[in-house]
């Protein structure tokens, strides 16, 4: 489905740009993300908006919501790739039972709407991030099994993902901004400095 979703996106986006990587927002190795994904993760979120008080959460719009969702993506296949290099899987099984729990945790099916909104998660790709969160537990578990200790997981994890980054390779659309390699990121172009030293971030 996604690559007939690509191929229309293709086919739309030739006549629109010239750009080299026409149609994709992103691509992983030999791994596409589509601007069609990006774009189906920024409308549904935008939909789940209405009808909710948003006045005291920080959410994000334009670009940075683009740039968010792309990340989002990016990120959930360099997890899912890094994973299941080191042997490690993920099922619907324990997707579903971690969902139900997330659910109980925002006071049952009412409240996950709202939860999402405030997360900037789009309901549609809440299975995916969990299979993301979970990708990026067990790879911990992982790694403290190898005497990682627990306070240096989370570079650790970067580490692994930055790594899986580099050997397989990563392009960028700008219009959603530049890949930073050193901390496996999709940031901001500074549009006053195009060639500007590395961010200090």
């Amino acid at each position: 489905m996604k690559k007939i979703l690509a191929v229309v996106t293709v086919a739309t986006a030739l006549l629109l740009s010239g750009c080299s990587q026409v149609g994709a927002a992103a691509t992983l190795g030999s791994t596409k993300i589509s601007q069609a994904t990006v774009q189906a993760s920024v409308d549904a979120i935008i939909a789940a908006r209405v009808g909710v008080d948003t006045s005291q959460m920080q959410i994000e719009t334009g670009e940075t919501l683009n740039r968010g969702q792309l990340r989002f993506h990016l990120l959930t296949a360099l997890l899912r790739t890094t994973g299941q290099e080191l042997k490690l899987t993920v099922s619907k099984a324990e997707i579903d039972t971690r969902k139900q729990s997330i659910i109980t945790q925002v006071g049952g099916a009412a409240g996950l709407p709202k939860a999402l909104v405030n997360a900037g998660i789009a309901p549609n790709d809440l299975d995916t991030y969990i299979e993301a969160m979970t990708y990026s537990d067990k790879i911990s578990q992982a790694l403290t099994a190898s005497g990682v200790a627990q306070a240096d997981l989370g570079g650790a994890v970067q580490k692994l993902v930055v790594a899986k980054a580099k050997q397989l390779g990563v392009t960028v659309n700008p219009r959603y901004g530049k890949w930073d390699g050193a901390v496996a990121d999709v940031v901001a172009v500074d549009s006053a400095s195009p060639a500007v030293t590395p961010a200090t971030k």
